[in-house]
């Protein structure tokens, strides 16, 4: 067995909300029997909650729910906070050696955590696309949530990293018919890659069969609302942090027996929670990465982990469009 890691130095990303964070030096544990030390080689910033972290915009009432699994320090702030990390093994039990894995740890240079923290990439999964595994829980989620099934008609209502895995994940579906929808004309570009229609609001298809909204907007779940059918669903994927959101539930709301309900990856849908538990869901959404289309989210060149400050600044600006800011370690 190789020896223990001890007095090690890693670098790891603190935020210190509103609007602040720097890279702190850190020395890792000594690993324990059943842990593995990994050398991380990429993470990837998620835009939705990373940055409503960097914000301060996290409601105090859901301080508790927002931890990060390996989080540290406490909301508001300073905390180290993230969820996307791949790495490769560099000391362990035996059979773990050199393996790459996929972790819900934070943007850190090394780190040390139990064996069953982590799940091996299979074979086919490379490890830059594998940053996009918690992202893919959470669409493996939503359509377990939405009961979307053989030949529904499904409008997906914001093309960002989370709506292109649920739209490419239901367009795999026998008889699906998939429309991807976003205000910026821009986004066909993805919709094409994965293999399913654009459109933007107001050419959009409506009495749909399921109406899943992830764009984070008032006006996009406005338009989620009223493209779905007579007794059809519209799942919310968004999370708003502490911003009011205006929801349009006259008109014909009540008369099409809506159902508006909520998505949330912290809980195991409850179609499967009986059968499935974090873990499976989660070796379920890496081995979903093994499809070359989800490589369209990465339409943003990869940036350093030393420049991680100045990007987390970047991706809090309107104008910038990135989708998945994946971040290497050289």
């Amino acid at each position: 067995m190789p020896p223990a890691v001890t007095d090690c130095l890693a670098r790891a990303l603190w935020l210190k909300p509103p609007y602040d964070c720097e890279l702190r030096e850190q020395h890792l544990p000594e690993r324990a029997p059943g842990q593995v030390t990994i050398r991380s080689l990429y993470s990837a910033v998620s835009r939705g909650t990373e940055t409503l972290v960097f914000a301060g915009a996290v409601p105090e009432s859901e301080y508790e729910r927002m931890r990060a699994p390996f989080q540290a320090g406490q909301l508001p702030g300073p905390v180290k906070h993230g969820y996307a990390n791949v790495g490769v093994v560099e000391a362990g039990p035996d059979g773990w050696l050199g393996r790459h894995v996929f972790c819900l740890y934070p943007h850190q240079t090394r780190y040390v955590v139990d064996t069953d923290a982590v799940i091996a990439l299979p074979a086919d999964v490379p490890a830059a696309r594998a940053v996009l595994a918690a992202n893919m829980e959470t669409a493996v989620n939503a359509l377990w949530d939405a009961g979307i099934g053989v030949g529904d008609r499904v409008t997906v209502v914001g093309a960002g990293v989370i709506g292109g895995l649920i739209a490419g994940l239901a367009s795999a579906l026998p008889g699906t018919d998939i429309e991807l929808v976003d205000i910026d004309t821009g986004k066909a570009a993805l919709a094409n890659a994965l293999g399913v229609a654009f459109r933007t609001p107001d050419n959009a298809t409506g009495n749909r069969d399921v109406v899943v909204h992830a764009s984070a907007s008032a006006a996009g779940l406005n338009t989620a609302i009223g493209l779905a059918g007579f007794e059809a669903t519209v799942l919310e994927m968004s999370w708003y942090g502490s911003a009011p959101v205006s929801v349009a539930l006259g008109g014909a709301f009540h008369s099409q027996r809506l159902t508006l309900r909520s998505s949330q990856v912290g809980a195991v849908s409850p179609t499967r929670r009986a059968r499935r538990d974090h873990r499976s869901r989660l070796a379920l959404a890496v081995s979903l990465l093994a499809d070359p289309r989800f490589d369209a989210l990465f339409e943003t060149e990869d940036a350093a982990f030393d420049d991680l400050p100045a990007v987390m600044h970047r991706l809090t600006r309107d104008e910038d469009k990135s989708l998945c800011q994946r971040i290497r370690y050289d």
